[in-house]
């Protein structure tokens, strides 16, 4: 069941944990067990398709992923320490963030790779090796970035960043 206190704060912006290299996960607690399972809450409730833990203020090589929405699987999937192996093509596609909300930006990005894992499952850590195309490998690549410090800005040409960050700015202004 999903509930208020469940839902965790999305950090922004500006917050320096998104500039931070995540630290890697060295033994499975029931704390990160909770914790993976909020965010899994947190990003539904926030309509993304990924979300890693720097975006909710904790610094770990953590993130989940909405594979029912990617229909890949009933439940979302946990990436554990996941690192990228293999990089096959390139493709151009727009893409947002839960953590610059309102800000989309065509970015190239390798069309199909290799990522090795663990996968939290049933309470334990499971390694494994995955072949990811399209969006679902697409929606992996940014939330690695998210693990050590990157956002989906930082791929973009100086001057286009410059501009579409002063347009946020002004937006987030005149709203608030």
């Amino acid at each position: 069941m999903r509930e208020k206190k469940d839902v965790l704060p999305i950090r922004i912006l500006g917050d320096s944990v998104l500039r931070e290299k995540a630290v890697p996960i060295e033994d499975l607690t029931d704390e990160i067990i909770k914790l993976a399972r909020k965010m899994e809450i947190t990003m539904k409730m926030a309509n993304g398709i990924g979300l890693a833990a720097p975006q909710v203020g904790r610094s770990m090589r953590l993130f989940v992923v909405d594979t029912e929405y990617l229909e890949i699987s009933k439940r979302p999937m946990v990436f554990v320490n996941p690192v990228i192996v293999e990089r096959v093509g390139e493709s151009e596609f727009e893409e947002g963030c839960l953590s610059i909300p309102g800000l989309y930006a065509n970015v190239i990005r390798p069309e199909k790779i290799v990522v090795r894992t663990l996968l939290l499952r049933r309470k334990k850590l499971v390694e494994r090796e995955l072949e990811a195309d399209g969006l679902f490998a697409r929606v992996i690549q940014h939330e690695l970035d998210h693990l050590d410090g990157v956002l989906f800005i930082d791929h973009l040409p100086a001057d286009e960043r410059a501009r579409l960050l002063r347009e946020w700015t002004l937006q987030r202004h005149s709203v608030g």
